[in-house]
């Protein structure tokens, strides 16, 4: 009983946060998904990673380890995801990417912070940072037949990520007022991601479902199994350990809706990607964590 409240704790603030966006459009009301995520990705998440690596005390060579297992586990997801995608004849540039990236942002950040606290959360950013970086080059090459390796150093959550780094390791600390400062705007980070998840989710208009449904369970294995197997051939310690799997199996992301959209690939079959992952994940997430904790 103590396990299911626990769980409970922990995932509830997630969906609870991405019920209101939902709900706050369903009621007709005005939300800029353009503006509001332009703000988290360029200035609010950018400041939570830079003052989480920077003020956490976990070793560098942890992060380190942690950094080369979850780029193995997107290397063995994309292989394996690409043999899915192959034999089942579907369309490359619509379905790859979806299956690989996960929403290490707008729902793995909090659940790794109200999970394991700010050791969690620090571990987490890592993850998420890798994460972006295949995004922007391998992500968006997938969808669009190009891309540029360039661009991910220009994201300010990638910059933020690699100075927060430089500052762990060499145990610098900004000024106490730019600190201050900093944690504040990145406080605003997490509420936002999940606002907008909600309304993104609101806004979509879902399509393919029953193939959304196979694929997103096979989603979840292959994100599972790559992570587990991953962890234990690192001896990583159980922290890590849990945000690695957390993160890796986290659904969909509403960002790859975005590039299917903006690249000519079939918004709508994403779109139900995004839907019913999401919706898988409301089961499997509080399962995978009573395991984890």
């Amino acid at each position: 009983m103590n396990l299911v409240l626990t769980v409970l704790e922990i995932v509830a603030p997630v969906f609870l946060l991405a019920g209101i966006g939902f709900t706050w459009v369903k009621l007709g009301l005005e939300y800029r998904v353009q503006f509001v995520t332009r703000l988290a990705m360029s200035l609010a998440v950018p400041c939570l990673i830079f003052t989480a690596l920077m003020k956490t005390e976990i070793e560098p060579q942890a992060l380190s380890t942690l950094s080369l297992a979850a780029a193995l586990s997107y290397g063995a997801v994309a292989i394996l995801s690409l043999a899915v995608v192959v034999l089942a004849r579907l369309d490359r540039r619509t379905y790859l990417a979806p299956i690989v990236f996960g929403n290490t942002g707008n729902m793995g950040l909090p659940l790794a912070l109200f999970a394991f606290g700010e050791a969690g959360l620090g571990y987490a950013v890592v993850v998420f940072a890798v994460m972006a970086i295949f995004s922007f080059t391998f992500g968006v090459w997938l969808v669009s037949g190009g891309g540029s390796p360039g661009k991910a150093l220009r994201e300010p959550l990638v910059g933020a990520t690699l100075l927060g780094g430089l500052f762990l390791w060499q145990g610098w600390q900004t000024p106490p007022f730019l600190t201050n400062t900093l944690d504040l705007i990145g406080q605003m980070a997490i509420p936002l991601m999940l606002l907008t998840l909600g309304v993104a989710i609101a806004r979509l208009h879902p399509g393919h479902l029953p193939r959304a449904l196979w694929l997103s369970a096979v989603k979840l294995v292959l994100c599972l199994g790559v992570a587990v197997g991953v962890g234990v051939w690192f001896a990583l310690p159980p922290v890590p350990f849990a945000v690695l799997v957390l993160q890796i199996s986290t659904p969909v992301a509403v960002t790859s809706y975005l590039l299917a959209e903006k690249y000519g690939a079939d918004a709508e079959a994403v779109a139900g990607l995004v839907v019913v992952s999401t919706l898988i994940s409301v089961l499997a997430l509080p399962v995978t964590l009573a395991f984890l904790i």
